[in-house]
């Protein structure tokens, strides 16, 4: 993507500190301006201690009439993907007064080093390890991303963020602009100025890639989506605090893990995302790679594992991490078990739905989840 600043001013670490950090998810007040040591919003964590590699936790609510699935995710920085094949059979537009909403907020780690930022295509999910101050915990945060659509593969491998830019505007590159015209958009414009309806959102970070940035979005339903031209995009609210937080020069690496696997407890845990047919490797046998993934874990006193349930796992396409060791709890126990919490918060409505981040009635605590 070709971008432009309007001020022509690459935007320093410096000058980052002293952006806007937007609240999310209420209504009612204005930009609050935050500078934190620990990421407060997004889904944010402690580093495991004790060797294990899942963080969070699983957790079920009852929707009411008011709310979609798309409003529940986007509280809980979930994307569409992720709630969905969370709730098969459970309508997007109208869940159903009462209904029974599993929220999966529960994750994976991607394999060591935790250093900078890794985004992991097919989970379409995003993982920032900041450094920590001496005597703080060190601490993860997790975004959901939109990722590119078919005939768009970003780029693997590891680069570094090489800028930051704020109210972007964007020259749309001929052969972005070509393909929406063959889509029958005759007048999709050559150049988008600054402002919340420009597809590059409101902030954006360069990556070393070329024409590959890490960037807000007007769209932001579409987040958990095959949407972009090889782009990373999140939630309006999620790159205000992205932006903040993360300074030029940190590493990013892009890795195509369809298979994910994780271990707390004594227990070994499998997660599965559909692979995108885009990279080497996506036509093999995803049994086989999990399989695979599963005895070439390395754990102390590693538990066996139950073929069965991998099978099960792997032919569902669980995205959430699932017990697979011998003598786990099933994934069904574990939600049957699982008191439900009320949801009670507002939508987000068609304000909501541009590149400007929503607010909220108050601010935000710090949200680091034990």
């Amino acid at each position: 993507m070709t971008l432009i600043n309007p001020s022509m001013k690459r935007m320093s670490f410096s000058d980052s500190r002293a952006a806007a950090r937007a609240a999310r998810h209420w209504r009612g007040l204005m930009l609050l301006l935050f500078c934190w040591a620990v990421p407060a919003w997004g889904a944010t964590f402690p580093l495991p201690t004790d060797g294990s590699t899942v963080v969070g936790q699983l957790r079920v609510v009852t929707a009411d009439s008011r709310n979609t699935l798309l409003d529940i995710a986007r509280h809980y920085d979930l994307g569409y993907e992720e709630i969905t094949l969370a709730n098969p059979g459970v309508s997007v537009w109208l869940p159903g007064d009462g209904t029974r909403i599993v929220v999966p907020t529960e994750f994976i780690l991607p394999p060591r080093p935790w250093v900078g930022i890794v985004v992991n295509i097919p989970q379409r999910r995003l993982y920032y390890f900041p450094r920590h101050k001496a005597k703080e915990p060190a601490t993860v945060v997790t975004f959901p991303i939109g990722i590119a659509r078919p005939g768009w593969p970003t780029p693997l491998g590891s680069t570094r963020i090489i800028a930051k830019f704020k109210d972007p505007a964007w020259i749309v590159p001929k052969n972005i602009q070509e393909e929406h015209r063959l889509q029958g958009e005759a007048n999709f414009p050559d150049y988008f100025p600054p402002g919340p309806n420009n597809p590059m959102g409101m902030l954006a970070l360069e990556t070393g890639f070329s024409q590959i940035f890490i960037h807000g979005t007007n769209r932001p339903w579409g987040i958990g989506m095959e949407v972009s031209h090889g782009c990373i995009h999140l939630y309006p609210e999620n790159a205000v605090d992205f932006f903040s937080w993360v300074p030029p020069g940190t590493p990013v690496k892009f890795v195509n893990e369809p298979v994910s696997v994780g271990y707390r407890a004594h227990t070994l845990y499998l997660g599965v995302s559909a692979p995108l047919g885009e990279y080497p490797g996506d036509n093999d046998s995803l049994l086989m790679r999990a399989i695979d993934a599963l005895v070439g874990f390395k754990v102390k006193d590693a538990p066996r594992i139950d073929l069965d349930r991998v099978r099960q796992v792997v032919e569902a396409r669980r995205v959430m991490p699932v017990p697979v060791s011998v003598g786990a709890p099933s994934l069904e126990h574990i939600l049957a078990s699982t008191k439900a919490e009320k949801y009670d918060f507002e939508p987000y409505g068609i304000e909501a739905n541009d590149a400007s981040p929503p607010t909220r009635a108050e601010p935000a605590p710090k949200r680091v989840i034990p």
